[in-house]
């Protein structure tokens, strides 16, 4: 940790802010937003007081109306980089989405395109110059994700200008590829440069710290890898709340005679759903017996909507969601609970709570903290977790889960089937050793462990 004689001001930059921002009337109200960095940060509220930089997620072109958003939102804490909405998007889905997001999770046949390009050079300039403005000499800066990979070395241009010293470091969400994949992006020099412009660069994974330390072959920040984690007494409060409490009981009820595997994903093509549901599929054709006593309920959040990929995947899982159901309901129910939306905390807790295992068919991730989440609402109940091999979870989880690999159907429907008739003795001892990990790894700890070490590494003037 930081200690208190050398404690210096933290600002966390990421492309969207954690908060919704409405317009109601002629004000502006923002409520706190889910999702996996949100989460991974909530350890870090409670000892430590930061200022968050990033897009509000609302096109405001009245610079009237950008000046009430804005002291609406340092109110939280939070300041505003606003964006011009066709800049945001090709920016956002253009690029950032359309173009490196792809090729961090290994996909081939990427089409790059100029305009997208320099959409994303531009926003990172605005990023850069509004987080300079605002920055105090000494200030630590801790940027996230795959949005941002040009910022550190565009901010570091202009805080030196202005005779500001302050250490930078980087956090990758996602993987980092092997050679081939990155170097088919035309532009990686340019992103590489951008990140070694940091003093700390972290990774969630051994194998993505070694990808990009042979891409840039002579590394100049000091790369890491740091285990990004959750805060499980979040998770144990939930569980003592009174509205907790009673939607777990409901939900024992409705499912007593049933053994619930629940999933939790974005709907993007990482995440493996396709593969999810033929595994799903496959094992409810061999073991016919089970369709009656096994139920698959796959929470699959809207993400990246207006992007057409992500269109004829939501059409594709829809479909495929319909001929499970069509060939395995009976009278008594069906095999499969599918819920395009988002859930809310309490519901989600619940649902956690009562399922009897957890399936993650990631495809490629940089951590997954699903798994976490589900590890710490199964103190006592010690349910399974069936973890893909390729999600960064899995580096550090694999001896307590049930691993295999997404793209095998066979794989995934014999997980299925080791999940659903694990006896309780093996079930207890998996679940001791990824509570252990989930307690000591924390959000907490990550957040800490990060900060302390970009202090250490402060460049000098």
């Amino acid at each position: 940790m930081v200690t208190k004689d050398k404690k210096r001001g933290l600002i966390i930059v990421s492309n969207r802010l954690p908060l919704s921002l409405k317009k109601i009337d002629d004000s502006f109200e923002s409520t706190l937003s889910s999702g996996g960095l949100v989460t991974a940060l909530s350890g870090l509220t409670n000892p430590t007081t930061f200022k968050w930089f990033g897009w509000p997620g609302i096109n405001l072109p009245d610079p009237e109306e950008q000046k009430k958003a804005a002291e609406s939102l340092a109110e939280k804490g939070v300041k505003g980089v606003f964006l011009d909405e066709q800049l945001a998007r090709a920016h956002y889905n253009g690029f950032s989405n359309s173009i490196l997001w792809p090729i961090l999770h290994y996909q081939s046949g990427v089409d790059f395109q100029e305009e997208p390009w320099k959409a994303y050079q531009r926003v990172n300039e605005i990023f850069a110059d509004t987080v300079a403005s605002e920055a105090e000499d000494g200030d630590l800066i801790w940027v996230h994700d795959y949005h941002l990979m040009l910022f550190p070395e565009l901010l570091r241009h202009r805080l030196k200008k202005q005779g500001k010293n302050c250490p930078i470091g980087f956090t990758l969400h996602t993987p980092f590829p092997a050679g081939d994949f990155w170097r088919a992006l035309p532009v990686e020099k340019d992103l590489l440069s951008g990140l070694l412009a940091c003093d700390v660069i972290g990774f969630h994974t051994e194998e993505y710290k070694r990808n990009f330390a042979e891409a840039c072959e002579q590394s100049l920040a000091q790369v890491g890898v740091f285990i990004v984690g959750i805060d499980p007494e979040k998770f144990d409060s939930a569980l003592k709340d009174d509205e907790v409490i009673k939607r777990i009981q409901e939900l024992e009820q409705q499912y007593k005679d049933k053994t619930v595997i629940v999933g939790v994903d974005r709907l993007d093509y990482t995440k493996g759903l396709v593969q999810k549901l033929q595994g799903y599929d496959k094992f409810l054709n061999e073991h016919p017996d089970l369709k009656n006593k096994v139920v698959l309920i796959q929470v699959a959040v809207p993400s990246r909507e207006d992007v057409k990929e992500y269109q004829e995947l939501e059409t594709e899982i829809s479909t495929l969601v319909g001929k499970i159901c069509g060939n395995h309901a009976t009278p008594e129910g069906v095999p499969l609970i599918y819920i395009h939306r988002s859930v809310a905390f309490p519901e989600l807790t619940a649902l956690y709570c009562i399922s009897k295992a957890c399936l993650i068919t990631s495809r490629r991730e940089g951590m997954n903290l699903v798994a976490s989440e589900y590890v710490a609402c199964q103190e006592g109940r010690w349910g399974v977790l069936m973890l893909s091999e390729l999600a960064g979870a899995a580096s550090f989880m694999h001896h307590g889960s049930v691993t295999f690999h997404p793209s095998s159907s066979h794989e995934l429907s014999n997980a299925i089937y080791q999940a659903v008739t694990m006896d309780e003795e093996e079930k207890k001892q998996r679940y001791q050793s990824l509570r252990e990990f989930i307690d000591t790894h924390t959000s907490a700890e990550w957040g800490e462990t990060f900060v302390d070490t970009l202090s250490r590494y402060a460049r000098s003037s």
